[in-house]
Formats: structure tokens, C-alpha cells, sequence
């Protein structure tokens, strides 16, 4: 990856002035392709020692885990305004690189996460009968019956517009030549008070239903 070719995401993760992390300034220039004077041996090394301490990380989130203390944790997971979304990002990449690190590794990706999530619900309850069940399902979408969809929408039965449905459609819709985001987003944007507005709205309705069904009176 060139300087031309970093996307606008990677702008605070790429920050020359950033401090050291896993990777050292120098492992980011290498990697972002800033420095490229490198020897086909030289850049072996570099190659090398940053698995080394990628896998060396990884180690040392055991002793994260156990040993950092409380506040400690919460302070790293609590950025400032203007870098919580570089910060969710990043928790999203990680989690990608993991995924994708761990293909065809001894331990299936969603049997660490289950258990990960499990010990992480038993210290929090500070028992170990705290039980979860963790589930973690890849289900590709496949093709979908696009006329359904649209007679679905035109008939306002959005509730059975399936989440693979959904997904597919938005991402077949934005390849479409007839379909412009920046010529909807006004007319989108307008909309959202009536939308919320009407969310609060059921949401109320609901309310008093429960309590009616629930005390006999009326509100």
C-alpha cells in the first residue's frame, strides 16, 4: 500500500506521531509502504520481526487479562470523542485479523470466542456457575428474489424482509448505476425525526398495552 492509496479510515491508525503500539513507527512506515529502501534481505527481517511481535502480543493478552487491573482496562477501552470511531475500527479489525489468522488453526475461531466470552461473563458475575451459551454462526447470503423483496416493501411487510434479504439488497442497490446516496441522503435525513418520532411513539403505545394487560387499568 502506497501514501496515495491509504484510505480516509486509516487516517489516525497511519498517524506518523502515533506512539508505539504492537507496532513500531517504523514497522507502520514499512507496512503503509512510506519507507520502501529496503534490501530483498532487509525486508525479510522486517517481515520476521514483526510476526515475532504480533505472536509475542498475542501471548501477552494472557497476562492483560489476568493482571491488569480494573480501571486500568476500562480507561484503554474509553477513548476521546474525536478517536472513538479510528478506535471502533480498530476493535473491528482486530477481531477480522483474528478471524482470519486463526483459519484452519487447532482451535476453530468460534469455539476461543465462546470460551473467551464465557470467562469473561464468570468474572464478572465472580462465579464460576455463571453458564452462558455463546453463539457465533457464518452464514453466507446467497442469491435472493429481488421482485419479493420490492413486493414486500411496496406492501409495507418489512417484518418479513429477511436480514439476509436485507443485506443483499442495500449491497445490490448501491451497485446500481440508477441509485446515487448523495442525490437520497437529503430526503433520507428529513426523515429521520418522523421515524424516531413514530418509534417513540409505538413504543409508548406498547407500554400501555403491557400495563393494561398487566393491572386492568387504563392510562
Amino acid at each position: 500500500m502506497s501514501e496515495d492509496e491509504l484510505p480516509p479510515s486509516l487516517e489516525t491508525a497511519a498517524d506518523a506521531d502515533r506512539p508505539r503500539g504492537i507496532l513500531t513507527p517504523s514497522d507502520r512506515d514499512f507496512l503503509l509502504g512510506r519507507k520502501t529502501d529496503y534490501t530483498e534481505h532487509s525486508r525479510k527481517q522486517k517481515r520476521n520481526r514483526i510476526r515475532r511481535r504480533v505472536r509475542n502480543a498475542v501471548l501477552d493478552f494472557s497476562i492483560l487479562y489476568e493482571c491488569l487491573e480494573d480501571r486500568d482496562r476500562k480507561t484503554v477501552f474509553d477513548p476521546d470523542d474525536e478517536d472513538r470511531e479510528a478506535y471502533t475500527r480498530g476493535i473491528t479489525d482486530m477481531l477480522a485479523f483474528l478471524h482470519l489468522g486463526t483459519m484452519g488453526y487447532v482451535t476453530p475461531f468460534k469455539d476461543m470466542l465462546s470460551e473467551g466470552v464465557a470467562k469473561s461473563e464468570q468474572r464478572l458475575a465472580g462465579s464460576d456457575y455463571r453458564m452462558v451459551r455463546v453463539e457465533f454462526n457464518v452464514d453466507p447470503v446467497g442469491q435472493i428474489d429481488v421482485d419479493e423483496v420490492i413486493a414486500k416493501i411496496e406492501a409495507d411487510e418489512f417484518e418479513r424482509i429477511t436480514d439476509e434479504e436485507l443485506r443483499a439488497f442495500v449491497r445490490l442497490l448501491s451497485m446500481s448505476d440508477e441509485f446515487a446516496p448523495d442525490d437520497v441522503r437529503d430526503g433520507i435525513k428529513a426523515r429521520v425525526d418522523e421515524f424516531v418520532a413514530e418509534i417513540r411513539e409505538s413504543e409508548e403505545r406498547r407500554d400501555r398495552a403491557v400495563e393494561e394487560l398487566t393491572t386492568g387499568k387504563r392510562r
